[in-house]
């Protein structure tokens, strides 16, 4: 029998709230004695991690992030069911894995000795170190020592490690680095490194593994030269609970997951995270081979076909065998959840007539969510499409945060939109208003962004 298509995508969106709910203490402590062959009390991980864009965050409505991956992978390898809580400091992480209410930290836990004498590490250790973002440029080249800093401009973040780490190393070559700082509130990391890879900034720093997440997405980065030493960080349990820690070990250490997690790392630090920047080409006198589908299927949701059509260029360039990292699939780039939400498996979802059906199910389903909260049709428009790139929690989230620091919560440009990029910042995806964490914001403005451009530029040269 099928839901009703609004409660069906009540579920699609939300059934990863369920994950956050607070974990009940099971009455035993992390020290507690358990029978020779168990790991946990029961068949239940409870597992805490921390919101991020490397650890754990919501993507239209799927839970993703590489520690969150790993964590998921170990308990289907043990044959248990993970409960997942997320919290938003390393200290409360190590709060509930002490007190017997979580079992293991999901999260990069700096190997130190502070962190040594209050947990214990397991699991995979990476290594993080700073490094120096400069773009390739031709004819220009690139700083391939630190001593070739002096004399250059290097952005970071102010009051941060990486404006620390820039004060420290100028010091020790003497001075000659001219260092701007940038307020976080105007501009974040990620924000810099773009603006490294467009040329409107020569240089920043940021950590390897943020470095190398947004190389999938900036592929002209040099992220090569290293400016600190390197940081050990790993999992942890609570002191005491040696054998799930060596549970943990040991399953990281065999070959099978070995190469797995290579896969996995793969997936996140080094696998392109987009296509290529939207370009302009009505010169046939049509905009797809799938014109027709889009003149179908628009209709029944209200919206001009070359605004549909603008979507499915921005989502997969008109390839209807597109898959996504994540695994979104076809011409609309539908994820296999939200397909099995609507009645299709994944073989189906690379079926051009399926995947424009299902994307305006969707979207008809979205516009019916949001009418409470953008009344304006037109408005509405944009809210509708963002909450279908990046998911209905993360907009309603950005709805939140524009009326609690002032915004206008029914306008979309430059006011949800910039909310939207807040939820990029530790300060603002922890905020008490906001219930689904990190989002990757900048895409999914951009995304809104290229599908309006695409479609008033369709408007002007494709008769309706």
């Amino acid at each position: 029998m099928k839901p009703d298509r609004l409660i069906l995508l009540s579920l699609l969106i939300l059934s990863a709230a369920a994950l956050f709910c607070g974990c009940r203490g099971r009455g035993a402590s992390a020290g507690a004695t358990l029978p020779d062959s168990a790991i946990t009390a029961d068949d239940t991980l409870r597992v805490v991690t921390l919101y991020g864009p490397t650890s754990f965050f919501i993507y239209r409505g799927d839970s993703l992030g590489y520690d969150y991956t790993l964590a998921r992978q170990f308990c289907q390898a043990k044959g248990l069911q993970m409960k997942l809580t997320a919290v938003k400091s390393i200290a409360r992480a190590i709060e509930l894995v002490d007190s017997g209410k979580a079992d293991l930290i999901a999260y990069e836990v700096p190997i130190t000795a502070h962190y040594k004498e209050l947990v214990q590490a397991c699991g995979p250790e990476n290594y993080t170190r700073q490094v120096l973002v400069q773009g390739k440029e031709k004819g220009s080249a690139p700083v391939t020592d630190v001593t070739e800093l002096v004399g250059k401009t290097v952005y970071v973040e102010k009051d941060s490690k990486y404006l620390r780490r820039m004060q420290n190393l100028n010091d020790e070559l003497g001075g000659g680095i001219d260092i701007r700082e940038i307020d976080a509130d105007t501009l974040i990391t990620e924000d810099l490194i773009e603006m490294v890879s467009d040329g409107k900034i020569p240089l920043t720093v940021v950590d390897s593994d943020i470095a190398m997440l947004n190389k999938t997405y900036y592929h002209d980065l040099d992220i090569s030269l290293p400016l600190s030493d390197e940081q050990r960080q790993s999992w942890a349990v609570a002191k005491g609970n040696g054998r799930l820690a060596a549970e943990i070990d040991r399953w990281f250490a065999e070959d099978e997951q070995q190469q797995a997690n290579a896969e996995l790392l793969k997936r996140y630090f080094e696998q392109s995270k987009n296509f290529p920047k939207v370009r302009f080409n009505f010169d046939k006198g049509y905009i797809s081979d799938y014109d027709g589908l889009f003149k179908m299927y628009a209709p029944g949701i209200g919206w001009d076909w070359r605004m549909l059509a603008a979507q499915g260029y921005v989502e997969s360039r008109f390839n209807a065998s597109a898959r996504s990292w994540v695994g979104a699939r076809g011409l609309m780039q539908i994820m296999p959840s939200t397909g099995r939400g609507y009645g299709q498996s994944v073989k189906t979802l690379g079926s051009p007539n399926v995947s424009v059906k299902v994307a305006t199910r969707l979207l008809a389903d979205l516009d019916r969510q949001f009418r409470d909260y953008v009344p304006n049709d037109k408005e509405r428009l944009k809210f509708v499409i963002a909450a279908y790139n990046c998911g209905a929690g993360h907009v309603l989230d950005a709805i939140r945060l524009a009326e609690k620091y002032g915004m206008d919560p029914q306008v979309w440009d430059d006011n949800v939109a910039n909310a939207l990029l807040m939820k990029m910042q530790k300060k603002y995806y922890n905020d008490d208003v906001v219930r689904y964490g990190y989002a990757r914001g900048s895409e999914t403005v951009s995304y809104v962004r290229q599908i309006m451009d695409f479609y008033e530029h369709a408007k002007r040269v494709i008769p309706m």
